[in-house]
Parts: C-alpha cells; structure tokens; sequence
C-alpha cells in the first residue's frame, strides 16, 4: 500500500540559446561603410548545475500551482458549505478535479527529496478507510484487516478510542486532523489531505466494478431539520478543516522551494554536490515511473481486481492522476512544464545533458516517454469516451480483457522508459541508481 493518489509537450533545447548579434554603431562612419561581420559566440553548454537550479524552479512552480488550485477548491467548498445545493456541490467536485492536476505533477519530486516524501502522507494518503471520517454502508465496505480505526466515525463522535489512545474531537480543527492523520499506526487511517475530502465531496463508491463515482447528497450539508445523515454541522466543519490544512500544507512546501532564501531545502538542494542532486531526478523519475505508477497504482489493482485499490477510487478520476503523474515525470526530463494559466516554463534539462553525450539514447528516452504518455492517454481517453466510458475500476474488473489490455499498456510502457532512465542516469556517472520497485517484479 502507498502510505503516502493534455497531450505531452517536450520543448528540448540542446543548447542554451546562442546570443543574439548586435552590432554597435558609430557616428563618424559614412552611409557606404558596411560593419564588419561578426561571428556569434558558440553556444554554452549546459551544465548540472544549471540543469539542478532549473529542476528546482519547476518544482516551486508545480508546488505553486498546488496551492493556487487548493485556494480554489476551498473556496468552492466554502460556498457549498454556505449554500449546499447540488449545483455547488458539483462546483466544489469539479474544483477537486482541476486541483489533482497540478498536485499529481509534483509526486515525481517525493522520491530522493525527502523533505517532500516525509510530508506527503498528508496530503495525498491511499488507499484510506473511509470509516474513520463518517458514516458508510457497511455491506460491501472493505477495510484493513483488524484496522480499529475503520469504523470510528469521527463526525458522528465527540470523543474516539484507537489503539488504547483516546483523542477529544468536540472540535473539528485543522490541527486536530493532523493529528488524527494514521492513527493508531495504521496507514490506513486517514483523516487529511486529498483524499479524505475526495470522500467527503463523493461518499462511498458502492458501484463496485459497474459504472458510477460516489453519490453523496448535498443535504448531508444541509442544517436543520433537513440534515441527511446527521452531523451535518460537524461534517461541514471537518471538510472546511480538511480543505483549510491542504492550504497550509501547501504553503509550506512551496516556501521549501522558494528562490532567494538561506534556511530552506532548495537552497541546501543547491548546495549539494551537483551529482548528488541529479541522482535525486533520476531516482524520482525512475520510482515514480516503476514502484509507484506501474506498480502499486497500477498493477496491485489489476492483479487483485480491487477497486479500493483504485487511486481516487470515490470520484473515479484516476485516470486523471495515472496521467499526470506520468506528465510529471517527462517533465522533469524535458524541463518544461504548462503551468495552469498557460504559461511554458522551460530551461536546462537532463534531456541536454544526455543529448550532449549520448544523442541516440536522449532519442530513445524521449520517444519512451512518448509512448507511456500515449498509453496513458489511451486509458484517459477510454474513460473519458462520451459513448460507454470505461473508468478504472471498470478496466480491472475480472475478466475484462480489453481493460486488462489498456491498463497493462500503460504498465509495460512505464517499465521499458525506467530501463533508459536508468541508463542515462549512467551516462551522466549515476551508476548505482536503483530505482525503487516497491517490491513488485515486472
């Protein structure tokens, strides 16, 4: 289990940008006098360090954009809780959505920086069992086995047991979640981050295997007499919490790696040896790509047929965040990003690096990363399909061949671009790279 969920685009410059010619001009010189032509400068070649500074700033600004979407998401959260309608519930939802899609392109920075995989299980904690948080139907609701915390409803109590620790939960704040967050040690528990307000928008996805996401009515917002399911001012003040620490969660780790200051990790990122920082891009790279997308979000679902397994399994959109996590990690090798307002940030890459030294392999590497974008986008595509779409849950269904085959497309393709990654991290004089497997043989 995790402890821890556009077409691609790779602008790759071999080069930095030869300077542009100018030609100084001088006022005794007569119409006919022609200058002399000079030769523009060789282009600089890219080095480590430049190609470190500029994983940095794509990762303040993916973590930026994190938090600019999360500032959206609560604010329609804050109008929903205000005026629980079934239109602003959706709004709320469809603000969840465009939040997930910058987040999922910072994971590929967790591994080898632990500053960021030591906050994570805050933010994006699966699989979790929902009845820790509120109320679910106990048929068909699965949980991790011997789990105390599974069932402890935390809306509907003022006060919980887990593992002999009693915690006061009178009052819903964003410090007490934190708290809450794996309690009792189980992984399971999970009271914060992305997920938990998932459920909390959604409900439980009771669907199984067939078609449909969560169906939480907007009257389980409602106050007064017209409360479904009681609770409901509790169960608006955890989601106003949940939303509230996603903000201060984020904000913190965007100053991490803010320019300009001394005492954060970007600059003691900076301050290591160049080749011990590209090791950390090609170590996220390649556990993201294998472990952790191609393993434990992929092939874990489909070799169990488990739809609690599925990433964010109560709104079915992990498609979504199968997609840009694969986005992220091109990213990192391209050194682009298409920031949410649309802007292009690009700058020194790895791809340079390899490019300067091995062209065929930063060729090979590039078309890979093509191909798992494709793969990705084919299991986008199909769940997304107007006429029959076939989410996740749908594809991993047992003997559903054609989603078997979609799902192990996009698996092999993320395992055959790990070979090349590790290959140029190689030629880069990474030799010891070792991606984690997350114990999963391909």
């Amino acid at each position: 289990m995790a402890p821890h969920l556009n077409v691609l685009r790779l602008p790759l410059a071999l080069a930095i940008s030869a300077t542009l010619l100018t030609a100084c001009s001088n006022s005794e010189e007569t119409a006919s006098t022609v200058p002399e032509a000079k030769e523009a400068p060789a282009a600089e070649a890219t080095t480590k360090s430049d190609v470190v500074e500029h994983y940095a700033d794509l990762a303040h600004a993916k973590f930026q954009d994190a938090l600019t979407a999360a500032r959206s998401l609560d604010s329609a959260v804050d109008t929903f809780l205000e005026g629980p309608t079934e239109a602003n519930q959706e709004k709320a939802q469809q603000a969840w959505f465009a939040s997930r899609v910058p987040y999922q392109q910072t994971e590929v920075f967790r591994f080898g920086n632990a500053v960021v995989d030591d906050w994570e299980g805050q933010l994006n904690a699966w699989p979790l069992d929902e009845g820790l948080i509120d109320y679910v139907e106990e048929d068909g609701y699965q949980h991790e086995l011997g789990n105390q915390g599974a069932t402890a409803n935390i809306i509907a109590s003022t006060e919980i047991n887990i593992g002999g620790t009693t915690v006061d939960t009178s009052n819903l704040t964003p410090e007490l979640l934190a708290e809450l967050n794996e309690i009792g040690g189980s992984e399971a528990n999970v009271a914060t981050g992305y997920h938990a307000i998932e459920f909390l928008l959604w409900g439980q996805d009771l669907h199984g295997f067939d078609s449909g996401a969560g169906q939480r009515p907007a009257t389980d917002y409602v106050q007064g007499e017209e409360c479904s399911n009681g609770n409901c001012d509790r169960r608006a003040a955890y989601l106003d919490a949940a939303t509230d620490l996603l903000i201060s969660d984020l904000e913190w780790m965007v100053a991490q790696w803010a320019p300009g200051q001394q005492d954060n990790y970007r600059s003691q990122l900076l301050a290591e040896a160049p080749d011990a920082a590209i090791q950390k891009m090609f170590f996220g790279m390649g556990s993201l790509s294998l472990g952790e997308l191609a393993g434990e979000r992929m092939k874990v679902a489909l070799e169990a047929n488990s739809y609690e397994d599925e990433h964010d399994c109560f709104s079915d959109n992990t498609h979504n965040s199968h997609y840009f996590n694969g986005q992220g990690i091109a990213n990192v090798y391209s050194g682009s990003y298409t920031r949410i307002d649309g802007t292009e940030l690009t700058g020194p890459s790895l791809s340079d690096l390899v490019a300067e030294l091995n062209p065929e392999l930063d060729e090979t590497l590039r078309q890979q990363l093509e191909n798992s974008m494709g793969a990705l986008q084919t299991m986008k595509s199909t769940a997304e399909a107007e006429a029959e779409p076939m989410k996740l849950d749908m594809m991993i269904a047992p003997g559903n061949e054609k989603g078997a085959e979609i799902v192990n497309g996009a698996i092999l393709a993320l395992v055959e671009q790990t070979g090349s990654i590790e290959q140029a991290a190689r030629e880069l004089g990474i030799d010891s790279l070792k991606p984690d497997d997350a114990g999963h043989t391909f």
